[in-house]
């Protein structure tokens, strides 16, 4: 069936549809009633031959099939909304935008309060919104980054997609401050024995894969999902774990725990914006990360 036979209202239904799984929510989501809703969602059924969404008593459930036509189907949602939305020139002063950037807490933590406070200055009509990388835009960067306005990521997760460097960072080794059996330097023999707390998605930390290759496999005690929780659960504990120098530093007297050298050359930290090709000549976006790269370059020299 070719695109112009299609009825691009029915994407705006669509998304809402899959996105809150009810038809009255999704129809006073894009403005339109309980019955038209209703028609829309026959007329998708209709086209992909498939329920889409199917009543688990008092709510719906989305099926396989709509369950993967949901990042694909808020990514051209926003491909169309970004297009139409488009102009030749963008005003900071003066426009209305909402940029969401997938971010790990320690890329937020790091830059995500010093671009907020510039862009509250500088544009005061703009919002950031910071939402959790996700494992499809990993995986599928081509179609989740459409979703989106950006990816803060390191190099050596993904890739082919264009981007922008903001800053580099070091691992340091992270045990508590009256760690017993850490002295002044921590050993690879010591890495092997003591127990772990580590981040658990390691896609945010390539160095766990230089681990691997290492021939260490990590005695995990806890996995957090938040890199500034790591110090919370090595703390007071015989822990170690592996965190970035710029949080580090963030965290020096808010726990007791000590920071040391690893004891290997680990890969070192580059963080960089990536987005979506879509992207590249919107005026807005050029703007939005010129800022980016701008503030990530006042960042202090570790």
């Amino acid at each position: 069936m070719s695109l112009e036979s299609l009825d691009l209202n029915l994407l705006v239904a669509l998304n809402a549809l899959l996105e809150e799984r009810n038809v009255t929510r999704a129809g006073e989501r894009i403005g339109l009633s309980q019955p038209a809703t209703s028609a829309a969602l026959s007329r998708l059924r209709r086209h992909f031959g498939e329920e889409l969404l199917v009543r688990r008593g008092n709510n719906y459930e989305l099926t396989p099939l709509a369950a993967s036509l949901r990042t694909r189907s808020a990514a051209a949602y926003r491909i169309l909304d970004d297009l139409f939305a488009s102009r030749i020139e963008f005003d900071p002063e003066t426009e209305e935008r909402e940029f969401t950037v997938m971010s790990s807490d320690y890329a937020a933590a790091v830059l995500g309060g010093r671009l907020a406070r510039e862009l509250s200055t500088q544009a005061p009509g703009v919002r950031l919104r910071f939402t959790n990388v996700d494992t499809p835009v990993v995986e599928k960067p081509e179609i989740g980054l459409a979703g989106v306005d950006g990816l803060l990521i390191p190099h050596g997760v993904i890739r082919d997609m264009p981007s922008i460097d903001l800053y580099d960072d070091s691992w340091l080794c992270m045990v508590c401050a009256d760690h017993p059996d850490i002295g002044d330097e921590i050993t690879l023999d010591d890495l092997a024995r003591l127990p772990w707390a580590v981040y658990q998605r390691p896609y945010d930390a390539p160095v766990a894969r230089q681990i691997a290759m290492l021939g260490l496999e990590p005695r995990v005690e806890v996995s957090v999902h938040n890199f500034g929780l790591l110090a919370d659960f090595v703390e007071g504990t015989g822990r170690v774990a592996l965190i970035q120098g710029r949080l580090a530093e963030r965290l020096k007297g808010r726990a007791q725990v000590r920071f040391l050298p690893c004891p290997f050359d680990a890969v070192p930290v580059k963080e960089a914006l990536w987005w979506h090709p879509v992207h590249d000549l919107d005026p807005a976006h050029v703007w939005f990360r010129e800022t980016a790269a701008r503030i990530a370059a006042q960042l202090p020299v570790l």
